[in-house]
């Protein structure tokens, strides 16, 4: 599943149909990202920067290249132009609350079949999209960062 942060809104919910490769991802990205990102505000896409979360796929060279072409010096990730600390789910807000939520929603009760996941997936992302605490969780980024340099960036998780 991919959905992104943007200011206090969740962007798409898009779920891959099979196993997630270099090649997918870049199609995805290609293909799918700029209908999901129709709503956002041009301005917004001009500057914003595309953070990954910490799946393997995007360092495929194949996704890193697009991402140069599409995101130039503007893409988080390993391997990217913007330096970023490896293994660091406490940078992203996918990652230290999105995902989390969404797994708690979606396994929550006993699931019976594919279609009951993915479903679940959707309506569990389309119940995360509240400004209040979308807003809440890109704010926290500033903090973790600034606690994040204080312990000489080690993981908050063990510092905190």
């Amino acid at each position: 599943m991919w959905c992104g942060v943007i200011d206090d809104q969740l962007t798409g919910s898009y779920i891959f149909s099979q196993h997630l490769t270099g090649n997918i991802h870049a199609k995805f990205l290609q293909d799918e990202l700029p209908a999901l990102l129709e709503n956002v505000p041009v301005q917004t896409r001009r500057q914003m920067y595309y953070q990954h979360d910490g799946t393997p796929s995007p360092f495929s060279q194949v996704v890193r290249n697009y991402l140069n072409f599409k995101f130039p010096n503007r893409w988080i990730g390993r391997g990217g132009a913007q330096n970023w600390p490896p293994q660091s789910p406490d940078m992203n807000p996918l990652d230290y609350h999105v995902w989390g939520y969404i797994k708690t929603m979606v396994y929550g009760n006993t699931l019976n079949a594919r279609e009951e996941l993915l479903q679940r997936n959707l309506r569990s992302a389309r119940s995360i999209n509240n400004a209040a605490v979308l807003r809440k969780v890109t704010s926290s980024l500033v903090t973790r960062v600034r606690k994040r340099i204080k312990a000489d960036g080690r993981h908050l998780e063990r510092f905190a």
